[in-house]
Formats: structure tokens, sequence, C-alpha cells
């Protein structure tokens, strides 16, 4: 009996050692605060893209400055062009570049511009007026790119990116290449502005 009296006092003594050594892990104590100052930091993420999945920012500079993954292409002509779209659909074009809204995709009339940017950045970008259109049903924008350089033309499968004003790719929208005819088709839920991208 006194046996067991003791080694129930020596198994209670270990079990007290035990969950004292593992110390206070609550978010004051300076194990974890340490733990935390060491870990590395995380890339920020973007807002979620066209297919619903947070994508991190890159910096899509490189080290002279020149934007990669939009492909670099010759100028083209500044153009606008400004259309009246309703609940039965319609197509515009501006320079190269074509733009359908399918019918059901809008509830009302708008008044659509689209913006052929052509400020430096020798990138085919596109901007679409009013910022923020959403539509119901996805659009379609074709953007050709014959007039990009012959080294991005054999790069991987081209794709319409979503952009910032500063042409940072913010993500890539649902896209087919028809590199037969150099053209990208794209699917829009909303307006921004828009580039071709590899």
């Amino acid at each position: 009996m006194r046996v067991a009296r003791i080694c129930e006092v020596a198994l209670l003594f270990g079990v007290t050692a035990v969950v004292t050594s593992c110390g206070d892990l609550s978010p004051l104590s300076p194990h974890l605060a340490a733990r935390q100052a060491a870990a590395p930091a995380l890339a920020p993420l973007a807002d979620k893209g066209e297919h619903g999945l947070q994508i991190p920012k890159a910096n899509h500079d490189d080290e002279d400055g020149q934007l990669t993954d939009l492909l670099s292409c010759d100028a083209l002509d500044a153009d606008t062009a400004t259309m009246t779209i309703g609940a039965e659909g319609g197509r515009m074009s501006v320079g190269p570049h074509r733009f359908e809204v399918p019918a059901g995709a809008l509830s009302s009339d708008v008044t659509i511009t689209a913006i052929l940017v052509t400020d430096g950045a020798l990138v085919n970008h596109v901007r679409f007026e009013p910022h923020g259109l959403r539509f119901q049903i996805p659009a379609t924008l074709t953007m050709q790119y014959d007039n990009c350089s012959d080294s991005d033309l054999l790069r991987p499968p081209k794709a319409i990116a979503y952009v910032d004003p500063d042409l940072h790719i913010i993500s890539r929208v649902p896209s087919v290449d028809h590199a037969d005819s150099k053209t990208v088709v794209g699917r829009l839920r909303h307006f921004s502005d828009y580039a071709v991208a590899w």
C-alpha cells in the first residue's frame, strides 16, 4: 500500500514537471514572440482574381526597370471608342482590339468608352470606362499581339491580364490564345485596365 502511494506521488510530480517545462505559449510569451520575429515576412496578397484565388503580388519590373510578363510591343496609334450598350448587348473596336458584350450581361443602357493607352509603355494596353462596371454574364475582349516582339511570340500561351495603372499584373483573366492569328481572347467580368501577357 505504501509503495503504491509513493508511486502515485512520483507520478504526480513527473506530470507537474512536464507541464511546467512547456512554458507559457500565450500571445505574450517571450518564446512565441521570438519565433514570430524570426519568421520570414510573407508576400502581400492581391485581391481575389477572376478565378477567386488569392495571388501574391509580385514586382513585375526587372533590374533595369522594364516590365516583365507583359508582351513587349511596337507602339500603336492612339484610339478611343465610345458606344452605348444595353441589355441586348453589342460590339465595339478600339485600335486592332475588339470588345463584345453578350445579351443579358447588362440590365440597362451604359455608355462605354474603350481607350487604347499609348502613354509610353510599349505594351498592348486597353482601359475601359466606367471603371468598375460589372457584367452579369462575362464580356469578351479580343486583343491582337501581331505588333509584339518576335521573341515574346515564342513565349508560353498568351493571356489577357488585369493590370493596375502602373501596368503591374493583378491577375490573369480566363483566356484562350490563338497563335495562328496572333490574338488572345479573354472573358471579363468587370471594367478596368487590361494588357496582353504571357
